[in-house]
């Protein structure tokens, strides 16, 4: 499989999305493997974000299994007929013992848990990205050349999509400062 930024006639179109704002987003905690429930200007933007899609010829949706991020294509996609695939690769790191502990708190470890679990039974972002190359294998060998794929996740996946196709350092992708758009286009080769 070959992935990465590449306009070659031999990909698929994938398009990032976060799921829409939580009341745990709003009030500053780190959700985790938690539901969380979208806040009321997340149903808003959970309903731009599928304007956006709907009629762009998306072929199909993937989305993280965990509430938050199923609430929001429920709400996107409904009654489009577009196919909506739940993967629990596409899982929030899971935080273990800080799973909805003040979002700061969390913040500051993230750099202790590239290669190292988080305590309690949680997951190191190592894992994350393995689960995302994974995920991504098994996307470029599903669906054809030329396919549209729109992918509802986390800020686990923000990270580890220009990491695994664009190279990028992912301790300094994590480390950014986030700053939101609608979407954030890749291709992966077939």
């Amino acid at each position: 499989m070959i992935i990465g930024r590449h306009n070659g006639a031999m990909s698929i179109e994938l398009i990032y999305e976060t799921h829409s704002v939580t009341e745990d987003n709003e009030a500053g905690i780190a959700t985790g493997w938690l539901p969380g429930k979208l806040s009321a200007y997340g149903v808003e933007t959970a309903r731009e974000l599928g304007a956006r899609h709907r009629d762009a010829g998306t072929t199909a949706v993937y989305t993280s299994d965990l509430a938050r991020a199923a609430e929001t294509v429920s709400i996107a996609f409904a009654g489009t007929g577009i196919p909506v695939y739940f993967d629990a690769r596409l899982r929030e790191c899971c935080y273990g013992d800080l799973d909805g502990a003040p979002a700061k708190e969390v913040e500051a470890r993230r750099l202790q848990h590239v290669t190292e679990p988080f305590p309690g039974g949680g997951q190191s972002y190592a894992e994350i990205i393995e689960a995302t190359r994974e995920f991504l294998a098994e996307l470029s060998a599903r669906w054809p050349a030329g396919s549209r794929v729109v992918l509802i996740g986390h800020s686990a996946q923000r990270w580890a999509l220009p990491h695994l196709l664009d190279g990028a350092d992912f301790a300094e992708v994590m480390m950014a400062p986030f700053t939101w758009q609608p979407g954030w286009r890749y291709t992966v080769g077939t």
